[in-house]
């Protein structure tokens, strides 16, 4: 009987439901929209007199998604540390290493967190919201966190409890965070509104300052400089500077430019943006790329001088005016020939980035949206490039990469070869303080080739090689001695001998300078 009876009730109460979804249905679909925004409006109002809890949001983007909200991070990791043991449906990320995962609420799941007696209430959530402006993009997901607790608690919520998360939360997600590299995709390519700017995959580099070949007093500097300034929020307020920091790495290729930022990137746990400015369309898409960069990373620029075409503007105007009709036009032709063939192979030909643009970049008003972050240049060139694009207060330390010394032969030596102290050492020290050679052509000589070559193969290689460089050396520096001494013989002899780079120029040089000798 009583079976019989709690079907009964169970089955109008179904049936009273249905009816409701049905006809607020019909509601919805024919009542005007803003009727509806009208009696929602006031029946919220109604219910806060009656209901004792208040609710507080946190929205992963705010705005015109133009960034991830720190505080939205910042409650994701709290929740994923002090509540996921409590909850039932999670979601699992990679987390600093590889081979762990982190765990974090699931959506529309609810957790519950206490805080010196007061009991409170998280519920991951999600909207669908069409954009009324862009129709034909697809819905967008808006993720938020809801906190809610009784409206006594007020002031502790507020106060004390927010500061709580906020501050574990921001100091776990640096402990769990995978450090990325971040490239950034043509306009074009964007596939919906929602989507951001820059594609990323993990970040892994094994590079650091203990592996790189250089000499260890400026390796100490730059080490202090990189630490110094991640330490130094404080200090950037007080002087009212914009908390970031701009390298130049220059220097011959295979000197380890590249391997430098990567080494700067794992001291400080940076996130490295690699900038490519030949897919930047405009200044416009380059402030918006700056704005989703986060803070605690690198913002790089290899090879500026070839990016695109910003060395020499400020002088173009009055160039002309320094050279003869001959010189202008021969000038023009070769600047013509320049631009024809940048537009071909560079791929850059349809950006319009200025040099105005990239300065505004570094360190205009738009630089200062976001702080701990370090703006990097690198360049075989450094003579090529605008003084004002790598003056002071812009890239504000230069840091030169030049030829392989001893000291980082041995470096090399120890990585590769696992040898400290060898008989060849003194050998290589003569020869390497006789020669040009790169860390890179170093480096690849101690590389063993075969399980057989051991350390004094490896060794011999790389005296071999140093010998064959001083060999070339000595035959250029012979050459040009010869060519200088027949050209001042010739001088005296009233007959100018015109310097051309050309060796088959050159010889006839010195032919028609050993016959003037013996005339």
């Amino acid at each position: 009987m009583l079976s019989l009876k709690m079907t009964e009730m169970w089955t109008t109460i179904g049936s009273t439901l249905a009816s409701f979804m049905f006809i607020w249905a019909i509601i919805r679909q024919y009542c005007p929209y803003q009727l509806l925004r009208f009696f929602e409006k006031y029946s919220h109002r109604i219910m806060d007199y009656f209901y004792p809890y208040i609710r507080i949001s946190f929205h992963e983007f705010l705005g015109d998604r133009l960034k991830r909200s720190d505080a939205y991070g910042a409650v994701e990791a709290y929740l994923s540390a002090n509540t996921s043991k409590s909850a039932k449906r999670l979601k699992a990320e990679i987390g600093k290493d590889s081979t762990n995962l982190v765990l974090t609420m699931d959506e529309y799941e609810r957790v519950t967190d206490d805080y010196n007696g007061v009991k409170v209430y998280w519920v991951c959530s999600k909207v669908m919201a069409a954009s009324r402006s862009m129709p034909y993009y697809q819905e967008q997901e808006k993720r938020f966190y809801k906190l809610t607790f009784h409206k006594k608690y007020r002031d502790t919520i507020t106060g004390s409890y927010l500061d709580h998360v906020m501050k574990e939360g921001k100091e776990i997600r640096l402990r769990n965070r995978q450090r990325k590299l971040y490239t950034n995709s043509p306009g074009y390519k964007w596939p919906s509104y929602k989507q951001t700017m820059w594609s990323h995959i993990v970040f892994e580099h094994p590079a650091t300052f203990e592996t790189m070949a250089m000499e260890p007093e400026k390796k100490k500097e730059i080490i202090e400089d990189l630490v110094t300034f991640s330490k130094s929020k404080d200090f950037y307020a007080r002087i009212g500077k914009a908390w970031k920091r701009g390298y130049l790495l220059f220097g011959p290729p295979g000197t380890g430019k590249s391997t430098m930022i990567a080494a700067m990137a794992n001291l400080l746990g940076y996130d490295v943006y690699d900038l490519e400015l030949t897919a930047v369309k405009d200044n416009t898409e380059l402030r918006k790329l700056l704005i989703e960069t986060t803070s605690k990373s690198i913002i790089v620029i290899e090879d500026i001088d070839c990016s695109l075409d910003l060395t020499g503007q400020r002088k173009k105007k009055g160039e002309s005016k320094f050279f003869s009709d001959d010189e202008t036009d021969n000038k023009a032709g070769f600047d013509a020939a320049r631009k024809e063939v940048k537009e071909e192979g560079s791929g850059g030909g349809n950006s319009k980035v200025t040099l105005s643009g990239l300065l505004n970049f570094i360190d205009g008003i738009w630089s200062a949206c976001g702080g701990e972050r370090l703006i990097v240049f690198t360049t075989n060139y450094v003579e090529k490039l605008d003084p004002a694009l790598i003056r002071r207060g812009r890239m504000d330390k230069h840091i030169e990469l030049s030829y392989c010394s001893f000291n980082g032969f041995k470096v090399l030596a120890n990585n590769y070869l696992r040898v400290e102290k060898h008989a060849l050492f003194e050998r290589v020290e003569r020869l390497i303080g006789e020669v040009k050679i790169t860390p890179a052509d170093v480096a690849e000589n101690l590389m063993p080739k075969s399980p057989m070559d051991d350390a004094d193969k490896c060794l011999l290689n790389l005296i071999e090689a140093l010998e064959e460089v001083r060999g070339r050396s000595g035959l250029v520096k012979e050459h040009d001695e010869e060519v200088e001494c027949v050209s001042s013989v010739v001088k005296e002899n009233g007959e100018i001998v015109d310097d051309d780079d050309d060796d088959d120029d050159d010889e006839k040089e010195i032919d028609e300078g050993k016959k003037q000798i013996e005339r």
